[in-house]
């Protein structure tokens, strides 16, 4: 029997293309969830092509907010990710992780239809 544990890792950036409306902040509306959905896809393709793509489990994309001050016509997003760890393994690489989310986002600038804020992007073990 394996003994790995799951552990999480929160990743948060913001969309430079996607307003910020009061939809995205109710749970039970259809543009939280669509975006909710997408992002989540968007965010497990990426991850399952990096270094920890054969122990990760998976995104949930918790909260949008506001972008960066209180700009509506930013998106900030914040995802908790879940990987697969054996007791022995070293500790996530954040900043071996947050340059492969850079470089598969061309510089932090695009993740699928969305445009990022290139500042924006945090990996948190």
């Amino acid at each position: 029997l394996s003994s790995t544990i799951l552990e999480h890792f929160t990743v948060n950036f913001t969309i430079t293309n996607l307003p910020y409306t009061s939809d995205l902040e109710n749970p039970d509306s259809a543009k939280f969830n669509a975006t909710q959905r997408v992002t989540a896809v968007l965010l497990d393709r990426l991850l399952k092509e990096s270094s920890i793509g054969p122990t990760f489990q998976g995104c949930q994309t918790t909260s949008f907010r506001y972008g960066p001050g209180s700009h509506r016509d930013e998106t900030r997003v914040d995802a908790v990710c879940t990987y697969s760890k054996e007791p022995s393994a070293a500790p996530l690489d954040r900043v071996g992780l947050y340059h492969e989310v850079s470089n598969k986002t061309r510089g932090i600038s695009q993740l699928g239809p969305y445009s990022l804020h290139k500042d924006s992007l945090y990996v948190n073990g």
